[in-house]
């Protein structure tokens, strides 16, 4: 290894974790996550498309209609994701920030990473001119319950329902 390459490991080791902005050269990663978080939440997994149907989404368009923020280790392995978009709220006649996901991999939970994202999703929100986020979590992730308890926020009671478009 030459004298710039153990440099560069040594300051990667050094450095914090981070959440940054996705790049087009994550979304495979953010694919395999986003497939973990289903399995986790024993849901039907991802289309196998997904990094491409992401890439439209965050790169495609002049106005991204999605935001994804990823956590990255010094080493520069994407550890986790969040994903949010801009909402309406008819009650409150006002836009929100809905959080559709936040998932870390096993190995990275209980170190930070969760508040170092909800950090970057908040300042993404403040930087859309919206003051306030909303998400939901399964019933039963407990851990999910406590960290979002332990930053302050609050709970509303709701199911949420799905519908496919074609049926009448």
């Amino acid at each position: 290894m030459n004298d710039h390459a153990e440099r560069r490991d040594a300051v990667r080791a050094a450095a914090p974790p981070l959440a940054r902005h996705a790049h087009p050269e994550d979304l495979p990663r953010v694919a395999e996550l986003a497939a973990e978080h289903a399995a986790y939440e024993q849901a039907a997994p991802p289309p196998g498309d997904l990094a491409a149907r992401l890439h439209r989404l965050l790169f495609a368009a002049e106005a991204p209609r999605l935001r994804c923020l990823v956590a990255e280790l010094p080493d520069g392995t994407l550890a986790g994701y969040a994903t949010c978009a801009p909402e309406l709220s008819t009650w409150d006649a006002a836009e929100y920030l809905h959080m559709d996901c936040l998932y870390l991999t096993a190995e990275a939970r209980g170190h930070g990473l969760g508040a170092l994202l909800m950090t970057a999703v908040r300042r993404e929100a403040r930087a859309l001119g919206l003051t306030e986020i909303q998400w939901q979590t399964p019933t039963w992730n407990d851990g999910a319950i406590r960290f979002y308890d332990r930053l302050g926020a609050t709970s509303k009671e709701k199911r949420r329902y799905s519908l496919p478009a074609g049926q009448e």
